[in-house]
Parts: C-alpha cells; sequence; structure tokens
C-alpha cells in the first residue's frame, strides 16, 4: 500500500509542473489526472495525445499506472511524455494511491 500523502507530496514535486488534478481544471502540458483511475488512455476529453497513447488501449489502474510510472516511454514507445519516470516502487506505489483519490 501507498501513503496518500507521501504521493501528493511527490506529485507536487515531479508532476504538477505538467498535470492538474482538479475536477473542473484544464489540462496543461498534459493532460488532467482527476478520474484517471478506470480511464482508457488517451482519452481525456479536450487533451490532444499522441496517436501511441491512444492506440496504447489500456485502462488505469494500479498495475498499468505502475508499469507506466517506471518507464513510460518503454511502457509507451513514442510517447510525447517527457519524463524518466519514478525508480522507487515505493515512491510510485505513493503516488499511484494519491492518484487513486482523485474522484
Amino acid at each position: 500500500m501507498g501513503s496518500v500523502e507521501n504521493g501528493r507530496v511527490l506529485f507536487m514535486r515531479l508532476c504538477a509542473v505538467c498535470h492538474n488534478t482538479g475536477k473542473d481544471e484544464r489540462h496543461r502540458i498534459g493532460p488532467t489526472l482527476f478520474g484517471i483511475f478506470g480511464r482508457k488512455s488517451g482519452t481525456a476529453s479536450g487533451f490532444n495525445y499522441s496517436e501511441q497513447m491512444k492506440r496504447k488501449d489500456v485502462v488505469w489502474d494500479e498495475n498499468t499506472l505502475d508499469q507506466f510510472l517506471l518507464l513510460p516511454r518503454q511502457f509507451v514507445p513514442g510517447t510525447s511524455m517527457m519524463f524518466n519516470g519514478i525508480k522507487k516502487a515505493q515512491d510510485r506505489r505513493d503516488v499511484i494511491a494519491f492518484l487513486a483519490t482523485l474522484k
């Protein structure tokens, strides 16, 4: 299990420059992550995803987010997301725990 609070801190440090998390917030460089759990990749309304992300055809859950956050460009080759990933498993679990609260 992950720590929601530590996940929030990590998210603010690593992800918030590109992603919003609020229900009615606009997309930034990356799509808003509100409601990401259970959402199909490349489908947030109003965001211009890469073709590779649209074609990935996964539903975001703990497992798929863990794989993506470890090595984004390996999980979705050709993604336009310029992020090297989160190497520590516990840090990924914490960020995922925080993302799970965004509903």
